[in-house]
């Protein structure tokens, strides 16, 4: 799977994302609650879709630990706990508001516009995506306060690759 375009400005999403992680989260920010709140938001977000139509796919679930080495900039090591951890947290979920208030707090608009990107890229990793997985990634867009227009956009991209 490729990355998402390069913007305007000539930086793509996936970049900027890594890099205001760096500066706001650096080396003495690793590793703290804060940061592991909002990992495991967007990794939740992910475990969603990829359960969404009842059936996960070992190309799914490969797909969600690119989306998360590529959001969070982890290694594969860290990438596989936090599935793990993601699962367990979607088990016993309620509802998706609190992942999405998580990410609504520390994420900016193109960084929630990025995670729409790999949302995509989950559900249309097995080749398919069912009704369920797009309705899934709509409410996100919602609870994000991401347009339709942008919603509509990020699946085009995702297609495309």
């Amino acid at each position: 799977m490729g990355r998402p375009g390069p913007k305007q400005d000539g930086t793509d999403v996936t970049s900027r994302w890594k890099d205001w992680i760096a500066r706001h989260f650096g080396e003495e920010g690793a590793g703290t609650d804060t940061d592991r709140s909002r990992d495991l938001a967007v990794a939740a977000l992910l475990v969603e879709v990829l359960r969404a139509d009842f059936e996960t796919s070992v190309t799914e679930r490969r797909q969600v630990l690119e989306s998360l080495r590529d959001l969070l900039a982890l290694d594969p090591g860290e990438c596989d706990n936090l599935f793990a951890d993601a699962e367990r947290r979607v088990d016993h979920a309620h509802d998706l508001h609190q992942f999405t208030s998580e990410i609504n707090a520390q994420l900016s608009h193109a960084q929630k516009l990025a995670l729409m990107d790999q949302l995509w890229r989950v559900a249309q990793a097995d080749a398919v995506v069912h009704k369920y997985e797009e309705h899934l990634i709509r409410r996100v867009a919602d609870l994000l306060h991401v347009s339709h227009r942008e919603f509509i956009a990020a699946k085009l991209r995702s297609a495309d690759l």
